[in-house]
């Protein structure tokens, strides 16, 4: 008898390893996966969502906000921000979810001086670089050096400092083809005091060094600024660029379902922010509108396997502030029980382009999957195509991804153009940027492509479902039906399996 049931305990925790790598059964995962993700496309509105944008744009024009919402940045006034996080959490909270107010501090740095003064010319405004050093008090004064400006890109080599005296100058070089700190390290072995970039597109510059280690001050100019600076190459031109780091503090809003597994958890999030210059209704109202429905339509106890967390950034827009400080502040352990985030920030463009993140390039395992079925999901069910955009950093997918937490998720485009061929796949005008008020006033309620809010948003939604019941393509973790299908499986191969223990008995005695 002992041999026989040793016997059948090692066949039975064969067979249910065998099991555990076999496909669920045919018809009973795949019902249940789009039950949920097909009630949620159905049940998104875009006008319930058109009604929250109305909300934020309300907030932004209110009394003391100064037709913005942004989180505080050079001055302390972020009144419109804090009004939009009591909105968000308070909705989810008459919702049911458990909903968290997370307050973190930052530094910023305080701008007290920005210019540049020249001979001929009005004053110059220059952005001092993040991660850059400010220039002394008073200023530097000395003459100006221009670098040749170069297709092969101006200042990324030393050899482009070969050939002239830039000891004791201030470098007037071209942005292209490397990064900023790369130009600034080469002026300055040449002697630079201080270097000058433009941009090598219209519009200001407002860089950053990504916290290499420059030994002279560095700041940005706009293409036509520098264009006239360099008529005034072996000049004498004076740049005052001074700044101080001042403490700050924004919050994230962090709502999450009562139902579903906690370690493994299904994370969506949208920074909540805008930028001082307007109340931010597409960059990012949008996202967070969007959000903001499909979790008035799952409701706070959904009947999904995971658990569903929802995520308003705050201070995105300083720096992906409030989502770094969030992953930062997550334990290891914890981090692992996100299964994977989808960001989105900006699903409304007037001058709409279809764009997933493409997770296959560069994102940590899992983040292809994700995007595959938002490329699956928009060939199959909407009558437009999409394009993929690279995980670039711009957005809050980034401290997500630094940590190897699969991400991915939807965006209609920003300052960039929208190309003929672009305009011929999905409408709009070609040649215009793809949200012509990026960063502006006019990114009001009129800045809105409310048909591409609907398509994004029910695509957002198309993912949660599917997600909240399973992530075994992107973890390897099944649904609780799967796992008990297979399960019930083994025992039934081991039972039929197994040796008739009364024929061992007989044969025993």
């Amino acid at each position: 008898m002992r041999a026989a049931r040793r016997t059948g305990v090692i066949l039975l925790s064969t067979l249910l390893l065998v099991a555990g790598l076999l496909a669920p059964p045919a018809g009973a995962a795949v019902g249940k996966e789009t039950r949920l993700a097909e009630q949620l496309v159905r049940g998104v509105s875009v006008n319930d969502a058109n009604r929250h944008l109305i909300a934020l744009q309300r907030i932004a024009d209110s009394d003391g906000n100064g037709g913005n919402r942004a989180s505080a940045d050079q001055t302390a006034d972020d009144s419109g921000f804090r009004q939009s996080v009591q909105y968000v959490a308070k909705t989810m909270r008459k919702l049911g979810f458990t909903v968290q107010v997370q307050t973190f501090a930052y530094d910023v740095e305080v701008v007290n001086t920005d210019t540049i003064t020249a001979p001929g010319l009005a004053d110059i405004t220059i952005d001092q670089m993040m991660d850059s050093i400010s220039a002394p008090v008073g200023g530097i004064t000395a003459p100006l050096a221009v670098v040749p400006p170069s297709d092969a890109g101006t200042g990324c080599a030393e050899t482009d400092f070969v050939g002239a005296n830039y000891s004791g100058t201030i470098a007037l070089i071209k942005r292209g083809a490397c990064p900023f700190s790369q130009k600034a390290i080469n002026a300055a072995k040449a002697g630079a005091l201080l270097a000058v970039i433009y941009n090598n597109e219209p519009g200001s510059l407002n860089g950053t060094l990504s916290g290499v280690d420059v030994t002279i001050p560095v700041g940005g100019i706009s293409d036509a600024d520098g264009e006239a600076l360099l008529d005034l190459a072996g000049q004498t031109i004076k740049v005052d660029m001074n700044s101080t780091t001042t403490p700050r503090t924004s919050q994230n809003v962090i709502a999450q379902t009562t139902t579903g597994r906690t370690k493994n958890v299904v994370m969506l999030g949208a920074h909540l922010d805008s930028v001082p210059e307007g109340p931010g209704i597409n960059d990012n109202g949008s996202g967070s509108a969007a959000l903001l429905e499909i979790a008035e339509t799952l409701g706070s106890a959904p009947k999904t396997n995971n658990a569903i967390r929802f995520a308003w950034w705050g201070a995105e827009e300083i720096g992906l502030v409030g989502s770094s400080k969030y992953v930062e502040r997550l334990p290891f352990q914890r981090q692992l029980d996100i299964a994977l985030y989808l960001n989105f920030d900006m699903i409304a463009s007037p001058n709409a382009g279809y764009f997933v993140y493409e997770g296959s390039d560069g994102g940590p395992y899992g983040s292809a999957q994700i995007e595959q079925l938002f490329v699956d999901y928009f060939d199959q069910r909407t009558p437009v195509q999409t394009e993929g955009t690279p995980f670039d950093g711009r957005s809050d997918y980034g401290p997500f991804i630094a940590v190897g937490i699969p991400a991915g998720g939807l965006f209609t485009g920003a300052e960039d153009i929208k190309s003929e061929n672009q305009a011929d796949l999905w409408g709009g005008t070609a040649g215009d940027p793809f949200d012509p008020c990026y960063h502006q006033a006019c990114d009001n309620l009129g800045n809105v492509d409310r048909v591409a809010l609907e398509r994004n948003m029910q695509a957002a939604a198309w993912a949660t479902g599917i997600y909240g019941y399973s992530t075994e393509d992107i973890n390897g973790v099944p649904a609780r039906d799967q796992r008990a299908q297979l399960r019930a499986n083994a025992q039934r191969m081991a039972l039929t399996a197994a040796p008739d223990a009364s024929h061992d008995d007989a044969a025993a005695a």
